[in-house]
């Protein structure tokens, strides 16, 4: 049996590592310096987003035991207007950020976490528009090799 994605990334660390390398290059890209800058960001930002990727891709549930669930995650990402190409670069520093941590460079693995992340960066844009109505829940996604599981 293959190892869940989070498994096969390395685990815990491995998340941490990539959640602090991908918000370091959204500080640098000159759109998403401002989303990523706020001061009154959690502090605990990138802790909580490895948690939240990680129960996700098949780690622990730690984001839905400490955090939250993903309704609190769309909502914190709702009515924020027009992302013009913010979605396509958050995606692009995501890539980059598993480069720059030496996540495993397997192809099959590759595929996966980008087409995650550009599920979930749609995920999250259907409810930019300052009318958009969020759902009344959410379940917590879960991601495998071969896309959104059913259970």
């Amino acid at each position: 049996m293959r190892p869940s994605l989070y498994e096969f990334a390395g685990g815990e660390a491995a998340f941490l590592a990539l959640a602090d390398a991908h918000h370091r290059r959204c500080l640098t890209d000159p759109e998403l310096n401002h989303p990523f800058s706020h001061p009154d960001q959690h502090p605990q930002h990138v802790a909580r987003l490895a948690a939240y990727w990680a129960e996700v891709l098949g780690g622990p549930p730690t984001y839905s035991t400490t955090a939250g669930d993903h309704l609190g995650v769309l909502r914190m990402h709702a009515h924020n207007g027009p992302m013009d190409d913010l979605g396509r670069r958050f995606v692009a520093c995501f890539v980059a950020a598993m480069d720059d941590v030496g996540m495993p460079d397997d192809p099959a693995f590759r595929a996966a976490m980008k087409a995650y992340m550009e599920w979930a960066v749609a995920d999250v844009l259907v409810y930019a528009p300052m009318d958009s109505v969020l759902p009344a829940d959410a379940p917590m996604p879960h991601w495998t090799w071969d896309g959104l599981s059913a259970g």
